[in-house]
This record gives C-alpha cells, sequence and structure tokens, in this order.
C-alpha cells in the first residue's frame, strides 16, 4: 500500500522527470488575487502567469498545493465529516504548462502515470471531454485505447474551464475511477451520475481560448494546461478504501483524537473525530500561514473552522481541550513535507488551546438555551434565525454549528432570519473586506508593469542614486505626457534608491532634481506588485516628463530613523521569543521615522518585569554594536540556518537574511536571524537606545508594543528627564531623593486629611463651627436632631448619623450637607422607632424642599440629593412637619 506521503512524492517526481519545476505551495491566503479568500486550486499561484503578467524562468511545473474551501462560494464546511470526500483542507496534485505543451502531452503524461506509476487497472478508468472537444476525444482513443462508450461527451459547463466572465478558459477532460458494482452510482452524464461508484480523481483543463466578451471568444496564441488531483481521492483509489477518511494519513489523525478522548474511533463518535481530523488540518495550516482566529473575515472562517472541531470534541465527552494536543500527530503525519507546520507548531498549539479553552467556558451555556429553545419548538419546526444569530452573538455559535447541533436532532434552522441579524451587524465589517474593489486598480499596475518593467532598488546601498523617468501619472493612475509646478504627481523611474512602503516599513521621502531646475518633493513611496515604486509628490519646480534623466535623494535623516527603528523590531522579537516563548511571532508592524509599533501572537499581557527584561535584553545587544550582516539565499537555506520567516509569506526563490546582535551561545547562531526585504543599520550600535512606552491588546490573543529609538528614545527620557528634575526642585529634594520625598508627602497628607475629617466631625457633632443646628426637639414624642452643614464629605454623612443616633438612644437625626450647588441629605432613625417611621419617607420629604426627587436606603438609614442648598431650613422643617403628622 502507498502511503498519502508517497503518493504526493511518486507524483511530484513523475513530473520531475518529465521535464517539469517542482513548485512549492503558495501560502493559504493568496497573495495575487483579492477575490479569494484562500487559495483553493492548484493554479491560483500561476494565475498571473496564464494571464500573461508574470513571466516564472520555467514552462513547466509541478505542484502539491494545500487548499482550503470553508468560506464563500467554495464552501464545503457543514458536508465535512458526513460525507466520503468533502474536506475543509485538502491537498490539490498539479502538473502545469505555460505555453509548452499541450493537449497530447497531458493526456500521455496524465495516463501514464495513472496506469504506469500508479498501476491503476485500465478497465476501472473512464474519461470525459467536452462535448465539441474531437480532438480530445481521438486522443483518448489514440493515447489510452479507450472505447466510445468510455470517452463520454459532457455538454455542460462541467466540462468547460473558465478563469471568470473574460480570460483564459478551456474545455477540460476528467478521469474517473469505477469503484465496482457494489456501490450504488451512475457515470458523468447519466440520470443517477451524483452516485458514489464512479468517482473524479483528477481533471485536465486544456486552456487554449481567451474570453475576450461576453460574445466574443479568440485563440490563445500559446494555450496551456492546468490539472488537479485531489491527493485525498487518489490515496483512497490506491488503498482499496471508498472513504477518503479509511486513507492512511487520515486514520492516524482519527487514531490519534480517540485516544486523546479515550473513545473508539469507529464507534458512536465516528462522524466527530472525522471532523476533528480534517478541521485540525485546516486549523493548523491557516495559523501557520498568519491567520488567528477573529470576528470577521479569514479569522472568522477559522475561527467557525476550530469551533466546530471542539463542539464535537465536547459531544465525544472530552473535559479538557483537545486539539492542541493532535498537534504533534499532524506534525509527524504532514510536517516533512509541509515544513511550516514544524516551524510554526508552538503558535498552532498556543491557539488551538487558548481558542478551545474560551469557548468551552460558552458552550455548555450556548447548548442550554438551544435546549429551552428547542423546547418550545413543535416536530419538526425550524429553529428562528433570530435565536440562531442570538447563539452566534452571544456565544459564539457560528450558523453551521448550529445547524450541526440540530442535525443530529433532525431540525433545521430559518437561514433567512439569521441571515437577516447577521447582514444587520456585519454591513459595515463586509466593507471592509480585504480585496473589496482593488481588482480594478491593480489592474493599472500589472499594466503599467508591462510595459515599463520592475523598479531597481538600489536603496540598500545609497541614499542618492540616478534614474529615468518611465511614466508620469496623475494621482487616479492617468498617464500625463507633463507635469508642471504646483500638480501632485506619481512619478516611475527605471531605478531608484527610494525604499517602497512594504513589510512594515514606510516609505521613504525625499526630493527627484531634473535638469532645467526641475523639483519634485516625494512625500511617500509605495510599491505596487512587489516590483513598481510609485514617487507620489508634488512638482515644485520646472516641468517633468517621461524620459528625463533625474537625480533622486533620499531623505536620510528621515531614513536613518526608519532604519534603526526596523533593526530594533528584530532584536525586540528576538526578545520577546525568549523571554515569553516560541509562540510568539509577529502579526503585524509599523516601521516609521518617529516610533516602531509591533504586534504579536500572544495571549497574555506583558508584565512590568517583562517589559524591564525585554527593553534590557535589547539595549544589551545594541551596546555590543555587533554588525549587520545581510545574505542572499534560498528560501530552504535560510530556514535550516534559522531564519525567522512570516508564516503565510510568499518567497521568491532568493531571500535577504539578515542577521544582527551578535552570536547567543543558547542559540548556536547569530542572535537574530529573519528573512526581510526592508533597509537597516549597519551596526547595532547605529540603533543607539532602545525604549518601550506602551504594551497593550490589539485583539484576542494579539498584543502591541510600542517603542521610540534612537533620537526618539533620548528625547522621550529628556521630557522625562525635565519632569523628574521640575519635581525635585519643585519639593528642593535631589532627583534620586524625589520618590521618598512623595511617598513622605502621600502619607502626610493622608494623615491630615483624616485629621480634618475628625475635626470637622466633632464640630458636626458639638453643633458649633462646622455645622449649624436646631436644638434638640421633641416631636409628637419623638427627639428630633437636625443639623445643616459645611465643609463635610457626603461619604462622612452616615458614619456621623450613625454617632448622633448613638447620643441620642431614641430619636430621629436629620443631616443636611451643603456644596456648591447641591445638596446630600441622610435620614436617621433609631431602631425602636422604625415601626413608626421610614428613613426613606422622611430624606424624601427633605430632599424635595431643596430641589431634589426620590432618595433610598433603608427604614433606619437612607440618603437623597438635592440642587438648592440655600433652602436647607426648608429641608429640616419638612421633616418637622412630618414628624408632627
Amino acid at each position: 500500500m502507498k502511503t498519502a506521503n508517497e503518493i504526493r512524492s511518486a507524483f511530484l517526481d513523475y513530473f520531475v522527470k518529465n521535464g517539469h519545476t517542482e513548485v512549492e505551495s503558495s501560502p493559504l491566503v493568496p497573495r495575487n488575487d483579492p477575490t479569494l479568500m484562500f487559495t483553493n486550486a492548484g493554479m491560483v499561484q500561476f494565475k498571473n502567469v496564464f494571464t500573461g503578467n508574470e513571466v516564472r524562468p520555467y514552462t513547466r511545473a509541478t505542484t502539491s498545493q494545500k487548499c482550503v474551501r470553508a468560506g464563500g462560494k467554495h464552501n464545503d464546511l457543514e458536508n465535512v465529516g458526513y460525507t466520503a470526500r468533502h474536506h475543509t483542507f485538502f491537498e490539490m496534485l498539479g502538473n502545469f504548462s505555460f505555453g509548452n505543451y499541450f493537449k497530447a502531452d497531458a493526456i500521455e503524461l496524465a495516463w501514464n502515470l495513472i496506469t504506469k506509476t500508479f498501476a491503476l487497472p485500465k478497465d476501472k478508468l473512464l474519461v470525459t471531454v467536452y462535448h465539441t472537444d474531437d480532438e480530445a476525444h481521438g486522443l483518448w482513443k489514440k493515447v489510452a485505447g479507450l472505447s466510445d462508450d468510455r470517452i463520454i461527451r459532457i455538454p455542460t459547463a462541467d466540462n468547460f474551464w473558465a478563469m471568470g466572465d473574460t480570460g483564459p478558459c478551456g474545455p477540460c477532460s476528467e478521469i474517473f475511477y469505477d469503484h465496482g458494482e457494489g456501490i450504488p452510482g451512475g457515470p458523468p452524464g447519466s440520470p443517477d451520475q451524483d452516485g458514489d461508484r464512479f468517482i473524479e480523481i483528477w481533471n485536465l483543463v486544456f486552456m487554449q481560448y481567451e474570453q475576450v466578451t461576453k460574445e466574443e471568444r479568440v485563440s490563445l496564441p500559446r494555450p496551456s494546461i492546468d490539472t488537479g488531483m485531489g491527493l485525498e481521492r487518489l490515496a483512497a483509489v490506491l488503498q482499496g478504501v471508498h472513504d477518503n477518511y479509511d486513507t492512511d494519513l487520515m486514520r492516524a489523525l482519527i487514531e490519534a483524537s480517540a485516544d486523546a478522548t479515550n473513545s473508539d474511533p469507529s464507534g458512536a463518535h465516528a462522524v466527530s473525530h472525522r471532523v476533528i481530523a480534517d478541521h485540525l488540518r485546516a486549523s493548523s495550516f491557516l495559523i501557520a500561514d498568519g491567520v488567528l482566529p477573529a470576528n470577521e473575515g479569514r479569522g472568522y472562517v477559522l475561527r467557525r473552522i476550530m469551533r466546530r472541531a471542539m463542539r464535537h470534541a465536547h459531544m465525544i465527552g472530552a473535559r479538557d481541550p483537545v486539539m492542541y494536543r493532535l498537534v504533534p500527530a499532524l506534525v509527524r503525519e504532514m510536517g516533512g513535507h509541509y515544513t511550516e507546520l514544524q516551524r510554526a507548531q508552538a503558535l498552532i498549539t498556543e491557539t488551538l488551546r487558548l481558542e478551545e479553552t474560551r469557548f468551552k467556558q460558552t458552550l455548555d451555556r450556548g447548548l442550554k438555551l438551544l435546549d429551552e429553545e428547542e423546547g418550545k419548538l413543535g416536530a419538526g419546526q425550524p429553529l428562528a434565525g433570530e435565536v440562531a444569530f442570538k447563539l452566534y452573538d452571544t456565544y459564539g455559535f457560528p450558523l453551521d454549528l448550529t445547524q450541526d447541533v440540530l442535525r443530529g436532532r433532525n431540525r433545521t434552522v430559518e437561514v433567512d432570519g439569521f441571515t437577516a441579524a447577521m447582514e444587520r451587524q456585519r454591513a459595515e465589517a463586509r466593507k471592509a473586506w480585504a480585496g473589496s474593489g482593488e481588482a480594478a486598480t491593480e489592474r493599472v499596475w500589472f499594466e503599467l508593469k508591462d510595459e515599463l518593467g520592475a523598479t531597481e532598488f538600489l536603496g540598500y546601498d545609497t541614499e542618492n542614486a540616478e534614474g529615468k523617468v518611465t511614466a508620469v501619472l496623475d494621482r487616479q493612475g492617468n498617464k500625463l505626457d507633463k507635469a508642471t509646478a504646483g500638480q501632485d504627481v506619481i512619478v516611475l523611474v527605471n531605478q531608484t534608491p527610494f525604499y517602497g512602503e512594504s513589510g512594515g516599513q514606510v516609505g521613504d521621502s525625499g526630493v527627484i532634481f531634473g535638469a532645467g531646475g526641475v523639483e519634485v518633493a516625494v512625500s511617500d513611496t509605495q510599491k505596487k506588485l512587489g516590483a513598481v515604486f510609485a514617487h507620489i509628490g508634488t512638482v515644485t519646480h520646472g516641468t517633468l516628463a517621461p524620459g528625463q534623466l533625474v537625480e533622486l535623494r533620499v531623505n536620510g535623516r528621515r531614513r536613518g530613523d526608519i532604519r534603526a527603528n526596523h533593526s530594533a523590531t528584530h532584536l525586540l522579537h528576538e526578545a520577546l521569543r525568549q523571554r515569553l516563548g516560541e509562540h510568539v511571532t509577529q502579526k503585524g508592524s509599523l516601521v516609521s521615522a518617529e516610533r516602531l509599533r509591533f504586534d504579536i501572537s500572544q495571549p497574555t499581557p506583558l508584565s512590568d518585569d517583562d517589559v524591564r527584561v525585554v527593553e534590557a535584553a535589547v539595549n544589551a545587544r545594541i551596546l555590543g554594536n555587533s554588525e549587520v550582516v545581510t545574505r542572499l539565499m534560498t528560501p530552504a537555506e535560510a530556514i535550516e540556518q534559522g531564519a525567522m520567516a512570516l508564516f503565510g509569506e510568499k518567497y521568491g526563490d532568493e531571500v535577504r537574511v539578515v542577521s544582527m546582535g551578535g552570536q547567543d551561545e543558547g542559540l548556536n547562531r547569530q542572535y537574530s536571524v529573519e528573512l526581510c526585504g526592508g533597509t537597516h543599520v549597519r551596526r547595532t550600535g547605529d540603533i543607539g537606545l532602545f525604549k518601550i512606552v506602551s504594551e497593550g491588546a490589539v485583539s484576542a490573543g494579539v498584543r502591541r508594543i510600542e517603542a521610540l529609538t534612537g533620537r526618539g528614545a533620548f528625547e522621550y527620557l529628556e521630557g522625562q528627564e525635565g519632569r523628574l528634575l521640575a519635581a525635585a526642585g519643585a519639593l528642593k529634594v535631589s532627583a534620586a531623593e524625589v520618590p521618598a520625598r512623595v511617598a513622605t508627602l502621600v502619607e502626610e497628607r493622608r494623615r491630615l486629611e483624616k485629621e480634618v475629617a475628625d475635626l470637622k466631625r466633632q464640630l458636626a457633632l458639638g453643633g458649633g463651627g462646622g455645622a449649624a443646628a436646631t436644638p434638640e426637639k421633641v416631636i409628637n414624642g419623638v427627639k428630633l436632631s437636625a443639623r445643616v452643614l459645611d465643609g463635610i464629605e457626603a461619604k462622612d454623612l452616615k458614619p456621623l448619623a450613625d454617632e448622633i443616633k448613638g447620643q441620642l438612644g431614641s430619636g430621629i437625626v436629620l443631616l443636611v450637607a451643603k456644596g456648591e450647588g447641591k445638596v446630600t441629605l441622610v435620614a436617621g432613625v433609631t431602631a425602636d422607632l422604625t415601626g413608626r417611621f421610614n428613613a426613606v419617607d422622611l430624606v424624601k420629604a427633605a430632599a424635595a424642599a431643596v430641589g431634589g426627587k426620590g432618595g433610598g436606603g433603608r427604614p433606619d438609614m437612607a440618603q437623597a440629593g438635592g440642587s438648592e442648598p440655600d433652602k436647607a431650613d426648608a429641608a429640616v422643617a419638612a421633616v418637622e412637619a412630618a414628624l408632627a403628622g
């Protein structure tokens, strides 16, 4: 039996031997298609090659592409676990020709692979072709020797592929495997084609046309090939099973789930183990490619996947988090080929553990609500969409999780109601979805790149250079023949020392000079499509036109500050990992001239000690003044030497590896080694000084650190020192004595405040000085002590009333404290009189007399307020009247 890993290797090796270049899987978050949420097919990373917007150094390629279908129109989530072939994560094996070979070679390569290399019996195979594709039909007869009845013509779009409404397109040819008569279902094109007997294992796309308009289709000058074969389906066939979940790779993960939950992998919870195995793969690969759980966008889809698996673990009976304990099993099975799983293992483990811990806190309450609402429904009645939305909004239950729970109870959800409620809440979030509205703008830059070529960047070695203007644009991207003083422009040149914003580092500013007194003040530089540098600025003198030779000068002082901040982020990253753990990974950054901002995957706040230790570690490396070394190497070599790569980034064949901080004995390498295309200091001492100024949360599991370096840090500390010296002068002590002196003053103030409060209380009790007291009266047989007070805090009134009640023995107390524009009243009744008089009623009567309303408390003590202190005597009179009855 061939294992899934052996099948993947055999596929790739076969095509490499047949002249193809093996290309690494691209990340699950597409870098070249803003319309896709996740990479869902092998051709995604080659889209711009097929359209001609990108040229690669090879014309034949083969890949094993990791794919996710769990969002947008490609969403298989709710079927996963219940069917034999649905997955959220899967591997797409493929071979590609970019204008090199076409149908004949594609069909021959495919047939030889599956019948010779994989030794599938020919009588178990049949194919489909597009109904007008006589060429493909004839080639299958010639190459494979298939009879006409085993080459099925399909007249539908199922066998005609298109990239979109316009662009490359062409007919397909699908290869099917017959699992045998014992399984229901008919061949493709038949009425019962949806059965499981005939399973598509490979799709060959013959990209031979371009759809120019809806009505016009022309032949491509260089027809191409795009194929896709699901590894899981092929493994099932080669391993003699009908269910993808019975293959060795999936079975290993299912067994790991069963072991972790102490349950039978094939028993009553078999579906749950399948869900956990599938979702473990999707979750782990998404995290490795830089996605973290969130409440919108890609992070929301990841959270849905994770929580669905976690709910199934709960169903099995797991009381503690389970999924993070399965990560080692996944790394053993797939980490050999997909090494990003090994590099991200700590982050994957921590993210899964934290998410499942949080979810378990709300799961029981959410299920209880669901049970209560379901108990109100009749047999077969669907759950209201508003209830499903409440489960989502309050307890974090995605709709498909609620549907999954109810599926086992033969009940559905009113999806329209849920959707309406969701739309109301997420309207703004949808507007902000990454990729919306970008396609048209990006086309402009594709056209410019095709016409003008890439910009050569010279800024690693210089801040001044000469170049030739290749285009002048307005701010909307329209070409200009010329631009005169006062016009806002975007300038493109053939080479530049200006760094274009990317990787968190802001773009450079400076000046472009040309003959005849031309000057352009450059305020920003952007890097488009990773290759075209757009200098954004304003013509301040002369006339600028394409073809001119110019001198470009970067603002050196600003660039120096940016370099210092960028290099400091590298040292900070390593210091954080050493202090907090290897789960710490960069989740975003901003490197500007003024400051640096660094976001990390970290579930808990940094303590004061953490900040102090990290800050000291960075400054120690700065003081070491080690050389910052930049080398070019392949990504594989870089990672082998310990370089930190950003998970999810797509790197080219050659990368820049930046090392700094000196040799670290514990790591047996340079202190910091990262893949980075930014600009850096030459020696760490050039950073000058590092100071963290803030640390806080950005979102769940992500913390943000803001810091200063160099001049900014010195200015910050100078300001802090100035404030300290000012305080020392005011206190008439040295700076070193300020903390002790302040502590003494604070303690002295507390003592004085207490003395003042005691004196005021004594005066109030004595009825003189701070209190205007009415003589103690007896009204209707009851003693009343009423006092109007100045300068008494409201918080001291109730204790004071208690003391007076104690002095009275039996009676009623009314205290009226006057303040600026307000009155606070407290009424007290001794215990023996609460049957006759209620302090709440008395204080309400008093409050009404001073412009107040209401009052509250207990029968023996109540408080109220008013807004007319000049009517304090009226409050006393109101209580006297109440007692007189």
